[in-house]
């Protein structure tokens, strides 16, 4: 194992180092030959796209998008499309890596496949949102397909989303396409349950793993770091079980109650005010420092690199669940290894997504809706 103390900063948090140093050890455990080795440590195909798209104001602008397939060995490329301003070919190749492993754990027919555009939707109206969205389809639009790469929704896009998607790549195709993308409205051939499988899949992980330490809900305390799709779902599924949901932590702010929160309520304040903090019935703490507070299961589920080595000894939590890819990276393993923590990966904690996405493919190729 690469040692901590020399791994640099930049190797540590660089998303594909990552991956391919986990990789590493896993193939050396497995006793993998050099040549599957070689085989299943490279992506299989890396495509990268630069587009003009009309502004509001009616400046063009040229952005940058990417679609890596890693595998498509078990069948075709599956894995969400993100919109971020710190979208970076390394960070999809990891993510598409972490997707073929993940769909191997859970025995779907899927490899692994993901893509990303360089933007900051928050600055972006719902127009040009949809057209940035309509013109990346079409350029990548040759690569995908319900028996090529099926994408899905991810970081910053949702059903809306992949809606455009399906009706671009369907145009191209002259007849309506739905399993081309998962994640969709259910009017347009979605599945009921999919918004809320990565969250709930990630309840029921941490169910088995508190098993462990003779845990029960209702004596659980939680810290979720995410508020979105996956962390606000999961916040709202634990505390209807029983669990209490003592800190929520956002890019913006973190609140804190050590008798729980009530999620509901929360998510209503952040709907009114844009934001968590100043919730009246908590106390608002630094974001970083509330993943460092005493509790027995911590959530990370919002992007990759949160528990480094700058902060994983200070880790409290009996249990990581790890609801966003790559949120812990290989050194924090290691600290976190010595400490004990046992630590659920991203590759069975978050596959509830892919799972029901699973079914909405098949159901979409089948005309079952």
């Amino acid at each position: 194992m690469l040692a901590i103390s020399t791994a640099s900063v930049e190797q540590e948090i660089n998303p594909w180092e990552s991956a391919a140093h986990r990789f590493d050890e896993a193939a050396e455990l497995l006793r993998l030959d050099d040549g599957m080795r070689k085989v299943l440590r490279s992506p299989a195909m890396e495509l990268q796209v630069n587009f003009p798209v009309a502004l509001d104001d009616g400046r063009i602008e040229v952005f940058t998008g990417y679609r890596v397939q890693h595998s498509i060995a078990r069948g075709p490329a599956k894995g969400g499309i993100r919109f971020a301003p710190d979208v970076s070919l390394d960070e999809v190749r990891a993510l598409a890596a972490w997707m073929t492993w993940k769909c191997a754990v859970v025995n779907i027919p899927f490899g692994g496949g993901k893509g990303g555009v360089i933007c900051e939707p928050h600055l972006l109206s719902e127009g040009e949102l949809e057209r940035i969205t309509r013109r990346y389809t079409a350029e990548i639009y040759e690569f995908i397909g319900p028996e090529r790469d099926v994408p899905a929704p991810d970081v910053n896009t949702n059903e809306q989303t992949m809606a455009w998607i399906m009706d671009t790549y369907s145009m191209h195709q002259r007849h309506t396409v739905t399993a081309v993308v998962t994640g969709k409205p259910l009017e347009l051939g979605g599945s009921r349950g999919r918004p809320e499988a990565t969250g709930r899949g990630c309840m029921f992980v941490t169910g088995e793993a508190m098993k462990k330490f003779g845990l029960i809900p209702e004596e659980t305390r939680v810290i979720i770091q995410g508020f979105g799709n996956v962390g606000g779902m999961a916040a709202r599924l634990m505390r209807q079980r029983g669990f209490k949901i003592i800190a929520i932590v956002e890019y913006d702010g973190a609140v804190y109650n050590p008798h729980g929160l009530n999620v509901e309520a929360l998510q209503e304040h952040r709907l009114e005010s844009g934001s968590i903090t100043g919730f009246p019935d908590a106390e608002d703490v630094d974001k970083d420092e509330a993943l460092l507070l005493d509790c027995d299961v911590l959530i990370p589920a919002a992007r990759e690199n949160v528990i480094t080595s700058a902060n994983a000894a200070d880790i409290k939590a009996k249990i990581l669940c790890e609801g966003a890819n790559g949120p812990t990276t290989f050194v924090a393993d290691s600290i976190l290894a010595e400490k004990k923590v046992f630590i659920i990966p991203d590759i069975l904690a978050n596959a509830g997504g892919v799972t029901v996405s699973y079914f909405e493919w098949v159901q979409d190729r089948q005309g079952y809706f």
